[in-house]
């Protein structure tokens, strides 16, 4: 059987997602990628000797705001009030990397996996930002969904 895409009517226009004859449910959406650096960025990083601040601090912030206005970056995507929203980062020596983990919470008709994806995205890019004086060749990749439960479809692991 063919997947069906949602986001399409029986014209082939695009369009927005009824969700309105759906129940709320505890929705729950964790992604993760990852921002390869050079040694003097992890460095810097790591002992916040970085001249635009705080750059995890800075790309933490961005993350959270970031989700928050998912709605207003990608085309049909819902407004969601969030009940929860953060951003972490593991530090990754041995691949001169950081990963950064936005988990995306809330009660509602549709998930918040967008809202996770644009979340950890934009706290990689924010890292890019504050670095790029020290390093242009940054390379962001590997952004995930790692987890996703609530609605009608369950939950979702992803498998390694």
């Amino acid at each position: 059987m063919e997947p069906k895409f949602n986001h399409f009517d029986q014209d082939g226009n695009a369009v927005m997602v009824d969700v309105s004859e759906k129940a709320p449910t505890q929705r729950t959406a964790v992604a993760e990628g990852t921002i390869r650096v050079s040694p003097v960025v992890l460095q810097a990083i790591a002992g916040g000797t970085a001249a635009k601040g705080d750059v995890l601090g800075v790309a933490r912030v961005a993350g959270i705001m970031a989700a928050k206005r998912t709605s207003d970056l990608i085309p049909l995507c819902h407004p969601l009030a969030l009940s929860y929203v953060s951003v972490d980062f593991e530090l990754l020596p041995q691949e001169q990397a950081v990963k950064a983990r936005c988990t995306a919470r809330l009660t509602g008709k549709t998930g918040v996996e967008m809202e996770a994806l644009t979340g950890v995205s934009v706290a990689l890019l924010t890292i890019y930002d504050m670095c790029k004086a020290m390093d242009k060749g940054m390379e962001l990749g590997e952004i995930h969904l790692v987890r996703k439960e609530g609605g009608k479809s369950g939950v979702y692991e992803r498998g390694e």
